[in-house]
């Protein structure tokens, strides 16, 4: 009977090819050992990379070029002073003092907090309606992420050396998965080159000769491997490893409150170590979407009854699930917060 099943859900396993499904471990056609030699994780890597260009071309005309060819060289785009002093000041004041229902999760010694940016958030905070509305933001969220998609979007608060427990792994430089992603923080306090600044490696997002050998090579024991991130295709990479593909040193990002950074996490990156507890506090946005559309709109969360609400509708299909006992979820509901409250550990 476990034989026939695993027959039966091959048919579906084999379809996820043409998604984004990324886990070597979960789905044995992806990790597999044997099609991965000859080839199959590196040609989904290459076309993946062919249809972000072709959707890009497509979304560059909202951007200054000279944006275009920053991310085209290093795969993030920074922008200091984002936004009109005036304009960040009410922001950040009003988003600080914003107390709504959080989530957490807890990775290693640092715990990170997420509030919805939600319709309910949005009535109380028109300086972050008024940012998410802006040509500005989306125009350079959609373009590094291939898609004209509407972003997740929370306030997002990580809280270094809460615990004590092993390092943070969001601290070991890595991709988030085989194909470009959408990253973008908008810091509303500073950040300390030694207080867990964001890191990347530039020009990483670009599948060079090496990378693509480097993914050969991982693809095909990744399934059996000891890292469980790399084996659910979130590959861990070291600093040697990282000099032999080519690329430069990776770049932390100390920067000043009101500065944007927009950057494609198939780039190899990083949350920068703290050397001692620290709170960093930023407007985050993510999206996602299947790298095979050959298409740039249609997004789901685009949809009159679901925009603006992605992301509690995601914390209740969590929810739902652990109830099932389908998946754990990892963020856990803990009460009424404010992006700057200490955390509860």
């Amino acid at each position: 009977m476990p034989r026939l099943l695993n027959y039966a859900r091959l048919p579906l396993q084999a379809a996820a090819l043409a998604t984004g499904a990324k886990s070597f471990r979960d789905n044995p056609v992806i990790g597999s050992a044997k099609l991965n030699r000859n080839g199959l994780h590196v040609s989904r890597i290459r076309l993946a990379h062919h249809l972000a260009q072709w959707r890009r071309r497509r979304l560059e005309s909202a951007l200054d070029p000279s944006d275009v060819a920053a991310f085209q060289r290093d795969g993030f785009i920074l922008k200091q002073n984002f936004l009109p002093e005036g304009v960040f000041g009410a922001l950040q004041e009003s988003v600080l003092a914003h107390r709504a229902p959080a989530r957490e999760t807890i990775q290693g010694d640092t715990i990170t907090r997420r509030i919805a940016l939600d319709p309910a958030a949005l009535a109380r905070l028109p300086e972050a309606r008024w940012l998410l509305r802006d040509s500005r933001w989306l125009g350079l969220i959609r373009y590094v992420a291939s898609s004209a998609l509407e972003p997740l979007v929370y306030v997002q608060t990580i809280f270094s050396h809460v615990r004590d427990a092993p390092p943070d792994p969001q601290t070991d430089l890595h991709a988030d998965t085989f194909h470009s992603t959408v990253k973008a923080w908008l810091f509303l306090t500073d950040v300390a080159e030694d207080e867990g600044p964001f890191v990347y490696v530039p020009g990483s997002h670009i599948p060079t000769q090496r990378r693509l050998t480097w993914e050969r090579k991982i693809s095909i024991g990744a399934a059996a491997g000891s890292d469980v991130l790399s084996a659910r295709g979130s590959p861990r990479i070291s600093a040697e490893a990282l000099e032999r593909l080519g690329y430069g040193r990776p770049r932390a990002f100390a920067v000043p409150a009101n500065t944007l950074i927009v950057a494609d996490t198939v780039g190899f990156h990083a949350r920068g170590p703290s050397v001692r507890p620290s709170t960093r506090i930023e407007i985050w946005a993510y999206g996602r979407r299947n790298p095979f559309l050959p298409w740039v709109g249609f997004d789901p969360a685009a949809a009159p009854f679901v925009r603006g609400r992605a992301v509690p509708i995601f914390w209740w299909a969590m929810d739902a699930a652990e109830r099932l006992s389908l998946k754990g979820n990892q963020w856990r509901p803990v009460g009424l917060k404010r992006p700057g409250d200490p955390p509860y550990v």
